[in-house]
């Protein structure tokens, strides 16, 4: 049996797309973002008491990238991996953990604009700055897919795959510090990718808490 641990709204999400995607039997278990996940219990899942953690083949996984990678290959019939000799392999595993260095930024601006309960805690400059860094990420997804390549629809040529899962979470994430309004190829790419029916139903469901209490947060100034 495979077991997600899991917190609405944050890395997990993508790992649990993933697994609706694949369509094989798992189940979640919905932890609170809070200090419990510094329990010594999740602890002995996750060491740095972060999500996601994944138990499968009696093993334990952490780190997003990873464990996306041990599902592709684990359930490779799928096709959602690209396989060591694929013509799309550097490009498939350059996106797909291109999807960290985007969801970095957006930690940075959860911290500052939710994690933080008192004003005097948050900087101007470092949500001013991260949302710019989060606009680059963009530039360089919009690059990507205006590349001259006959019906570009995903990040591979090859099609969709668990690299557009993790980027297009990533964005999911990010969307609600910077917008897509100057991308409008990334802007098109991702109301696409998140019409599956697999994304869905990786939302967080109706009355359960949520990360992100607003669709947008604005950089904030004193």
């Amino acid at each position: 049996m495979i077991v997600l641990h899991h917190c609405h709204e944050t890395r997990s999400m993508r790992v649990l797309w993933l697994l609706h995607e694949l369509e094989v039997e798992f189940q979640v278990r919905v932890r609170p973002f809070d200090r419990s996940l510094r329990d010594p219990e999740y602890l002995s899942l996750s060491p740095a008491g972060r999500v996601p953690a994944l138990e499968i083949d009696g093993e334990t996984l952490w780190e997003s990238g990873a464990i996306m990678e041990v599902l592709c290959e684990r359930f490779a019939e799928r096709g959602l991996g690209r396989p060591p000799g694929d013509i799309d392999r550097p490009d498939w595993l350059v996106w797909l953990h291109f999807a960290e260095t985007v969801s970095q930024h957006s930690a940075a601006l959860t911290q500052q604009h939710i994690a933080l309960r008192e004003d005097a805690m948050r900087s101007p400059v470092i949500m001013r700055l991260e949302a710019a860094r989060l606009r680059k990420c963009y530039a360089a997804i919009e690059a990507r897919l205006s590349t001259p390549v006959e019906n570009r629809e995903h990040l591979l040529t090859s099609g969709f795959s668990a690299a557009d899962i993790a980027v297009g979470q990533a964005v999911y994430m990010a969307r609600h510090f910077a917008a897509l309004d100057d991308f409008p190829e990334t802007a098109r790419w991702y109301a696409q990718i998140t019409q599956r029916p697999a994304f869905l139903a990786s939302l967080p469901p109706e009355g359960a808490e949520r990360l992100f209490a607003r669709d947008f947060y604005p950089a904030w100034d004193r």
